[in-house]
């Protein structure tokens, strides 16, 4: 791997470090201010809504720009979404704003690998960028915590500057500041990022043709035998991830009565157990062979539903980091297989946004789904019970489909034969 693909690791990691970071001072507001509590998960949702309303758009403008200036532009905005916070915006509008730069961040960030790295490093690649993801996850969501924290508001409000007096007074504006710096960071190492060279043809500009264009690689995407079975597990596996983490959250809360600053650690141990998946799956699965994975989908659903009978931390560690191992281990064979198709069947930044539309409605869709449970006073366990379900029985049916596409490719294929 060339230096270029460790300066976009570097500023991966902090943008999403800092986005990770925000949700749970956002959280953290949202508690201090009193809100009911379905607002806590439609925090995500206002953060992935513009991913599905942008998705049309921001494939052609990450290829119509050097890729490291996209991702200067979008944590500009990401900045500017984090410091309305200190405007008494309400969270849920700031954070979409955040959502809006971090839209406009994944094609060009996804984009440049295929630019900067050839086909056979793709896995590889994706295993970094996954690992360092979920690494960013874990930190962020730890930090997070540790902002919003006593002994954390304490150690920041504790600090300070001579000579200079700050208008920081509160735990939310200490932990913002922080975050701030973070976006800073990234937008710096974000200048560094080469300038791959690599050039599109001209960039459509017409909305209504954007969208033609864009339902057109949607449809392209969704017919590819290939790309539907992979798309429909990352888009199916985004939506549950982003869901547990609030599941995980009120689970905490409810059977092991811990604080939000103590929650935030199993929300990290997911995700630890997320990265040791990812890490051997990207070791263990060559490209041809990452369809074999879709079983352990079906076992991450039935395993999420052990958590009703999980009364203790020391029997909830082991359980978590086992759902996040599962999930890792099947979803980055199945990103890669994703991109390489998309490349293969359109450019890098059209076939991102496909995907970012699909996992980001889907993202969407199970957290109102959620959000609705919660205002119902659904009991917890059978909010648990209906999520593993669900995500078992889809995985079900994708594999049986892929099965299915199997049998009608050996036929086709047995006809061609007898043809000659």
């Amino acid at each position: 791997m060339n230096r270029g693909f460790y300066t976009i690791m570097a500023a991966q990691f902090l943008s999403s470090l800092a986005d990770n970071a925000l949700l749970f001072v956002a959280i953290d507001l949202l508690i201090t201010m009193k809100a009911p509590q379905e607002l806590t998960p439609l925090l995500k949702l206002s953060f992935v809504l513009f991913y599905v309303l942008l998705a049309a758009f921001v494939g052609a403008f990450a290829d119509a720009l050097p890729k490291g200036r996209v991702m200067f532009i979008a944590n500009l905005i990401k900045i500017c979404g984090c410091a309305l916070l200190f405007f008494q915006i309400h969270p849920l509008l700031a954070y979409a704003v955040v959502g809006f730069g971090a839209a406009v961040y994944s094609p060009a960030k996804y984009g440049i690998l295929t630019e900067l790295l050839p086909p056979e490093k793709l896995v590889e690649a994706n295993g970094w960028i996954e690992g360092l993801t979920v690494m960013s996850i874990i930190l962020g969501t730890v930090l997070g915590g540790a902002l919003v924290s006593a002994a954390g508001s304490t150690l920041l409000l504790g600090f300070d500057v001579p000579f200079i007096d700050t208008p920081i007074n509160s735990t939310t504006e200490a932990a913002l500041t922080v975050v701030i710096g973070m976006y800073i960071l990234a937008a710096i190492f974000n200048r560094y990022i080469p300038d791959t060279g690599a050039k599109y043809a001209h960039q459509e500009r017409n909305p209504i043709k954007l969208i033609a264009d864009f339902a057109n690689c949607s449809a392209t995407l969704w017919k590819d035998k290939l790309g539907q079975i992979s798309l429909a597990v990352t888009t199916l596996f985004w939506g549950a991830g982003a869901t547990l983490q609030f599941i995980v959250l009120k689970w905490a809360e409810k059977s092991l009565h811990m604080t939000l600053d103590k929650a935030t650690g199993l929300i990290g141990v997911v995700a630890l157990g997320v990265a040791v998946g990812a890490a051997a799956s990207a070791k263990i699965i060559p490209l041809k062979k990452s369809l074999t994975v879709i079983p352990l989908g079906i076992a991450m659903g039935l395993v999420v539903m052990i958590m009703t009978m999980v009364h203790s931390v020391v029997l909830a560690y082991p359980l978590l980091i086992l759902i996040g191992m599962l999930s890792g281990f099947f979803v980055v064979p199945m990103n890669a297989l994703l991109q390489h198709r998309g490349h293969v069947l359109m450019s890098a930044g059209h076939s991102i946004a496909v995907q970012n539309f699909n996992e980001n409605l889907s993202i969407l869709t199970m957290l109102a789904l959620y959000a609705i449970m919660i205002r119902m006073n659904l009991d917890l366990n059978v909010i648990i019970i209906l999520f593993g379900g669900s995500v078992a029985g889809i995985m079900y049916m994708i594999m049986r489909k892929h099965a299915a596409n199997q049998k009608e490719h050996d036929s086709l294929a047995l006809i061609g034969e007898h043809k000659h």
